[in-house]
């Protein structure tokens, strides 16, 4: 089983941020971290999970996520998602990263469980030491989804 611990955190709501990831299987440990120039947390949050998937090579793992974001958690615990799937995340925000979600979530067995941020989790805390560090960092990259207005639900997708 992999064990994965993620945050996301943001300067400004939009603005600023980045994600931490905690991941670790039998022995081994990898931590993986990155910013962006304007984003938000529940993006950052999203995008965490995402990356952390992405970074298991082989299919067919068993999974577990912890996560302090009720966003990320409640939406596939209480099967949100699946009901943003059937409308074809008409008025949902950040369809992209949702997608790009589904497509690595169901190459593995994922079980999300929610922590208490700030709260003493040693992993959880680095996580979010992870995510602002990248946040703050000098190298942040442009989240495309949220600048190009395809990300956060809004209208302007397709006129920008």
């Amino acid at each position: 089983m992999i064990i994965v611990y993620t945050d996301g955190a943001s300067q400004g709501n939009p603005g600023p941020g980045g994600y931490g990831v905690v991941m670790k299987y039998k022995q081994h440990r990898k931590e993986l971290a990155q910013g962006y120039r304007l984003t938000t947390n529940n993006r950052m949050e999203l995008l965490a999970v995402i990356v952390a998937l992405e970074a298991i090579k082989e299919p067919g793992y068993e999974v577990t996520v912890y996560s302090d974001s009720k966003y990320v958690v409640d939406a596939v615990e209480q099967k949100w998602l699946w009901g943003w799937v059937k409308k074809n995340f008409a008025k949902t925000k950040n369809p992209d990263l949702w997608r790009r979600f589904l497509t690595v979530y169901q190459k593995h067995r994922v079980k999300f469980v929610w922590v208490k941020g700030h709260a003493g989790n040693p992993e959880n805390e680095r996580c979010d030491q992870l995510a602002v560090q990248a946040a703050l960092s000098k190298n942040l990259l442009v989240d495309e989804g949220y600048e190009s207005g395809e990300g956060p639900g809004t209208k302007l997708t397709g006129l920008l």
